[in-house]
């Protein structure tokens, strides 16, 4: 690979229901992308809202905003070398597909990450869905709000039917066909360290314990 691939900045995108494993898999993958001494920035959907969309509410209009402010920090990160991943629902596939065209080609990659609602709805140690269905939040994704899956993702993982780490070996394989990772010079992580990945991943709130 040469120098310029090597350094080659692009984006990310997690995409799916709440709960459906996006924050576990961006954290895994950005900690390997470090271990090869990338620059990464994650920009998680739950810690966006608190800090870079703090008062957008939940409205179609609001969540399309959010997913433009997110998709724009990724493609200023992206242009100028380092690798950004978004985690975040992103329900709407055309502001998805709008954050594409934005970006320059082949720094945009779409991982959507399918993960059946009840699986999800079993994971949810917040109650949100529960709450959801019983109709104390409203515009919930999933539940009362859709979600539109992507029609050209470059690559779908089933948390489902598949360990965290083969989720993160297939992302890293298909990064490494598109020249945009350099294959790994000694085996990435074990079942050990990728455990300690996900508590340090919960200690700093990315995702739930």
């Amino acid at each position: 690979m040469g120098q310029a691939s090597k350094h080659k900045g692009f984006t990310l995108w997690f995409t799916g229901l709440p709960c459906s494993g996006k924050s576990t898999l961006a954290g895994i993958v950005a900690e390997e992308l470090k271990r090869r001494e990338r620059f990464v920035e994650i920009l998680d959907g739950d810690e966006v809202r608190k800090h870079l969309t703090k008062g957008l509410g939940f409205s179609r209009e609001d969540r399309d905003e959010n997913i433009r402010r997110i998709g724009y920090v990724c493609r200023l990160l992206s242009r100028n070398g380092a690798v950004a991943i978004a985690a975040a629902i992103s329900p709407y596939r055309s502001v998805r597909d709008e954050v594409r065209a934005g970006h320059e080609p082949g720094r945009f990659l779409e991982v959507y990450v399918n993960t059946p609602l009840a699986v999800c709805i079993e994971r949810d140690v917040k109650g949100m869905y529960k709450k959801a269905m019983a109709g104390e939040i409203k515009n919930f994704t999933g539940i009362d709000d859709p979600y539109e899956p992507p029609h050209s993702a470059e690559l779908t993982i089933e948390t489902a039917a598949e360990t965290e780490r083969t989720s993160a070996a297939r992302i890293f394989g298909l990064l490494e066909r598109l020249g945009l990772a350099e294959a790994a010079t000694e085996p990435a992580y074990t079942a050990e360290e990728a455990e300690k990945i996900r508590e340090r991943l919960a200690r700093l709130g990315y995702i739930e314990q």
